[in-house]
């Protein structure tokens, strides 16, 4: 048995499910070069059949990265398998992954077939896509409510028509660990597996086991585990990626597996992921919260003076957290400059941070202090030479108890593909500060859009505590979410509408 887990992500297929994840092309491209610095060893890119702009998602993504495997989800259909296909090819490593129920309760309501149809099915469908790649991976939906000598027939149908991983789901996070551990036992001992042959696990997190499952599964003999950055996905979300590596980590002494991450970029995965889809961190999340290596007990804190590991089983820069914050301003050295964008996330040569420190420089002169927000707007224009089409360049509000009503002064930049810039201006009223605000941006930009969620966190402590926004908006059929920072709640709600106008544009445009 293999001493190393392949970690299979699929952050951008099952974690873009999540409410409020959802992610453009651009944003799932630097999620996936980010994955790939990060070692995971399988992509799943989405699911291509999905719409258009799945598949030419997925597709990106397969000619972006360099050494990856990149996997498409399928339904075992032979018209999803071909578009599976065409948009995986050329990745470096393509995988078709296709599934088919296997619970009494789907075989019965969802499908409609019987257990023999199914069985047919998994046949049809995995040796079709073996007529592709010999990298085919078959998902027995919902294994965990399934009976088990039904899944030994189909998972032994499954290979002998040339699939090489079989994954075992937990599709509603029903199972216990100790039952999943005898499950992946029981089918190690009983299918009929060759040499290539992988056991895989998918864990959903509805009663807060998937880390749990997916542990005591590697135990078992399973020898792949799919999970997703900081756990996001649909419901309660899936087995947290960080989670899982760390927990093998930590107890080398009980597991003795390794895996291909490396654990200083989980930290700067998680930010990436939370930047991207406006939604922080929760400081209580294991591994990569902001509680995670805080101490306020007396006692704790006694202990971890004299010796960090009285409270501490990992350190802060096992996982690329850094004990002291980089604070860029207009004297960072280029150094400084470079590791505040490595913490992001992001790789540059010598050139790109040679641009990025003109840059910083040039924005400092306009600004006192300079945010991580502020640092990635700059990565994306002057490194990846992507120009916001709107800009907030100025704005004045009016807020009282009298007879005149809010209202907000407003002044943005409309930027072409050219790089003319037009100025635009309005004032509005409404209803408060913030809404006279976000009316006069709508104003301005031409249509509203329907504000989902807003929600507002003190990102700093103190009366001039730094306010985090983030907001999650819709307009003709389109979602998107903003995220900014600022000492001013007002303005941090006006550049967050405006972040999340921008990313709106973007899914627009590759749409069109």
């Amino acid at each position: 048995m293999s001493d190393k887990v392949m970690i299979f992500d699929t952050t951008l297929r099952d974690g873009e499910q999540s409410p409020g994840a959802t992610m453009n092309i651009d944003e799932k491209i630097r999620m996936a070069r980010q994955l790939e610095t990060l070692g995971v060893d399988i992509i799943e890119a989405g699911f291509p059949i999905a719409s258009k702009g799945d598949f030419e998602s997925v597709r990106a993504i397969s000619e972006a990265v360099s050494d990856i495997q990149v996997a498409g989800l399928c339904r075992s259909v032979t018209k999803d398998i071909d578009r599976c296909w065409e948009a995986v090819k050329d990745s470096p490593e393509p995988r078709i992954h296709t599934f088919l129920a296997t619970s009494p309760i789907h075989m019965e309501y969802k499908l409609g077939k019987t257990p023999d149809q199914v069985v047919e099915m998994t046949e049809a469908a995995v040796s079709h896509a073996a007529k592709y790649t010999s990298n085919v991976e078959f998902s027995a939906e919902d294994a965990s409510r399934s009976e088990w000598d039904f899944l030994v027939r189909v998972f032994n149908t499954a290979i002998k028509a040339g699939a090489r991983t079989l994954n075992v789901p937990d599709t509603v996070g029903y199972t216990q660990p100790h039952e999943f551990h005898d499950l992946i036992r029981y089918l190690m001992e009983k299918l009929d597996m060759k040499d290539d042959t992988v056991i895989s696990v998918h864990c959903h997190n509805d009663l807060g086991l998937a880390v749990a499952n997916s542990l005591a599964a590697i135990r078992a003999g399973a020898r792949q585990v799919e999970c997703t950055v900081s756990g996001i996905g649909e419901r309660a979300g899936n087995a947290a990626l960080e989670e899982v590596v760390m927990g093998l980590n930590t107890r080398k002494d009980l597991y003795d597996i390794e895996t291909g991450i490396v654990t200083e970029q989980l930290y700067p995965s998680c930010r990436r992921l939370s930047q991207i889809i406006g939604q922080p961190i929760p400081p209580y999340k294991a591994i990569v919260g902001t509680n995670a290596f805080a101490h306020e007990s007396g006692v704790h804190q006694d202990g971890v003076i004299k010796n960090r590991q009285t409270y501490e089983i990992m350190t802060p820069a096992s996982i690329g957290r850094h004990g002291t914050d980089i604070v860029i301003g207009k004297h960072s050295g280029s150094h400084a400059i470079k590791r505040k964008v490595e913490e992001l996330g992001y790789t540059l040569d010598d050139e790109q941070v040679g641009a990025m420190f003109d840059a910083v420089k040039e924005l400092a002169d306009k600004k006192e202090q300079i945010y991580d927000e502020d640092v990635e707007a700059l990565v994306l224009e002057k490194v990846y030479r992507r120009r916001d089409k709107f800009r907030l360049k100025d704005m004045s509000v009016f807020s009282g108890t009298g007879e005149v009503p809010p209202h907000a002064a407003v002044i943005m930049e409309f930027g072409d593909e050219d790089g003319e810039v037009e100025i635009r201006k309005t004032t509005q009223f409404g209803r408060g500060t913030i809404d006279a605000v976000f009316t006069s941006i709508y104003e301005l930009i031409g249509y509203k859009a329907t504000l989902e969620s807003y929600a507002v966190n003190a990102v700093t402590s103190g009366t001039d505590a730094l306010a985090g926004v983030a907001v999650r908006i819709s307009h003709d059929g389109i979602k998107a979410v903003g995220r900014s920072n600022d000492e001013d709640v007002v303005r941090a709600s006006a550049l967050a509408i405006v972040n999340a106008l921008n990313r709106m544009e973007i899914t627009r445009e590759e749409r069109k």
